[in-house]
């Protein structure tokens, strides 16, 4: 594998294009300062040097699917289990919005991507890229203090695909008009990684190719075939590619990655983002996990996850790397609709004792599983109950590497790392956090209380033997308001009951939007403007209005 360096030669771009962007300014100076100045000295590991850092992101893990959380389930996860033993397990962790492509944005930016142009839904396999080019991620300021850095995986964030006609640009292009053979100008290699091998977006969405750096390993000669029963998509397909392969490939390519970085370049840290495909649609189990749960096809897939973050701490432990990493292992959201047949035919509640799935506001289409070890650092079998959100990792990467982000990066992202290590905390890390709907419905969570700013927390269509067994009723109010101390379940609906709260909530819902962030700094621009139901001075609580949905 060819470093980034090294690539970018190969394809006629000099050094001048790793010069310093301007965003990494720090925060309350102008774009024309110096590069980002330590904020504080960098965190060392075990070793003394800055860490490694694995961040593995499953693709639609519940939060009832991991046998260390949920006693329920149906899977056997013993490598997560394990993970926890050695480290800290988050009960209250969060994804900004409960669906894929704005989580990972999210993840990538520290930002919340209903400020970006995307306020609904996800892209596509062929759709353009969603993170601005001159926006701070993760992995390019990681790079500017030392980092190696590689996304492996699902990416699901746009790329400029190459047209035949040579424009390469516009909002997408049909399939017919790209040029496979050529390479992709705009893709993680340009949003901060070094390397990339991986999949455009969801392994139910063309094209079905493997794409490394700036180009597909292999020509989509053939086609994929719409599978109704496996939800995937017609589309462009390499003749060689099989489902059931990507998620064994991902897990090879990630341990390969370590071991190149143990024995070629010993002493520079790297960040290694995977991103897995699974066990997000089409369920295909590789043949050696399956039956190996009682969760049917769902489970196996679930416990091939777990093998491949078995497969990751092994390569870890291997090169004597496990001291000097912080592995991190989690979820883009909640499980998928299918979860409640699943859960019907095998009693297996992939969102436990939590309210809605994927794409709802309610807690179990953004409360995910999050597992973190770091030796030395993280006291092992810990539990913590902080409220912590995905966007959270880029200001916690600042604080390990002693950065300080500028005022136009990181807008919705807190540093957990006081959490992650078991300081003692005096006040909560985060004054607040915005949930959001794939629909575009949001949600704002205080403390204990958690206000969804519609109707119903609901994207999805739920069973009513579901509803009935967890004793759910329809809401009459124009929205709903949630203690979460007492009643996680989400089933009491307290909105008329407490206005003096809903009225907090939406304030601070409105001051987070129109400042641009929801952390202290300069205010913000958002891309676009968000539209989010203000409730007018003197306004009853109840009283008619016109609500998102």
């Amino acid at each position: 594998m060819a470093n980034r360096r090294d690539f970018m030669k190969g394809i006629g771009l000099g050094a001048a294009t790793l010069a310093l962007p301007p965003w990494l300014a720090p925060r309350g100076a102008s774009a024309a300062d110096a590069p980002a100045a330590s904020a504080a000295p960098a965190v060392s590991g075990a070793a003394g040097r800055k860490p490694n850092i694995v961040y593995i992101l499953a693709d639609d893990l519940g939060y009832g699917d991991l046998a260390c959380q949920n006693p329920k389930s149906k899977i056997p996860t013993p490598h997560m289990d394990r993970l926890a033993t050695q480290g800290v397990r988050f009960s209250d962790a969060h994804d900004p919005t409960a669906v894929c492509t704005p989580t990972r944005y999210g993840i990538l930016t520290g930002r919340y991507c209903w400020r970006s142009p995307m306020k609904t839904g996800v892209l596509g396999g062929f759709s353009p890229p969603l993170i601005a080019p001159d926006r701070l991620t993760v992995p390019a300021l990681l790079r500017q203090h030392g980092y190696a850095t590689a996304c492996i995986g699902k990416w699901h964030l746009g790329m400029t695909w190459p047209r035949k006609d040579g424009a390469g640009k516009g909002k997408g292009a049909a399939e017919n008009s790209i040029d496979f053979a050529q390479p992709i100008t705009d893709g993680p290699c340009t949003r901060g990684f070094d390397y990339y091998f991986g999949i455009s977006a969801s392994l139910d969405m063309p094209p079905y190719v493997f794409i490394e750096n700036d180009r597909t390993v292999a020509l989509p000669t053939a086609t994929q075939e719409r599978l109704k029963e496996g939800y995937v998509r017609q589309g462009p397909k390499d003749p060689d590619f099989k489902l059931e392969d990507v998620l064994p490939r991902f897990t090879k390519r990630a341990t390969e990655y370590i071991a190149e970085r143990a024995t070629g370049h010993a002493g520079q840290p790297f960040f290694l983002y995977l991103a897995l495909n699974a066990p997000h649609t089409p369920i295909v189990p590789a043949e050696f996990v399956k039956g190996r749960s009682q969760a049917g096809d769902y489970g196996d897939y679930v416990v091939e996850v777990d093998w491949t973050v078995g497969e990751v701490l092994k390569a870890l432990d291997e090169h004597r790397l496990a001291d000097d990493t912080l592995v991190i292992v989690t979820s883009d959201n909640g499980p998928e609709v299918i979860a409640y047949a699943r859960a019907e035919k095998y009693r297996h509640f992939s969102m436990g004792e939590l309210r809605g799935v994927k794409r709802d506001v309610w807690e179990g289409g953004h409360r995910v599983p999050f597992l973190a070890r770091w030796p030395g650092r993280i006291k092992p079998g810990t539990v913590c109950d902080e409220v912590i959100c995905h966007t959270d990792l880029l200001a916690t990467a600042a604080a390990i590497v002693g950065a300080k982000l500028p005022d136009n990066a990181g807008e919705d992202s807190y540093s957990i790392l006081p959490a992650l290590v078991g300081e003692k905390l005096d006040r909560p890390i985060r004054e607040a956090t915005v949930h959001h709907s794939c629909n575009g419905k949001f949600a704002i969570r205080k403390g204990q209380w958690v206000l969804i700013d519609a109707r119903s927390g609901g994207d999805n269509k739920v069973p009513e033997w579901f509803d009935a067994e967890r004793g759910y009723k329809p809401n009459d109010q124009p929205g709903e308001l949630y203690d979460l101390m007492q009643d996680l379940a989400e089933r009491r609906n307290l909105y008329a009951e407490q206005p003096d709260k809903v009225r907090e909530l939406k304030t601070l819902l409105e001051q987070y939007k129109d400042n641009g962030r929801s952390t202290p700094g300069a205010p913000q621009k958002n891309d676009v403007s968000v539209d989010i139901w203000k409730l007018k001075a003197g306004q009853p609580v109840g009283a008619a209005a016109s609500v998102p949905e």
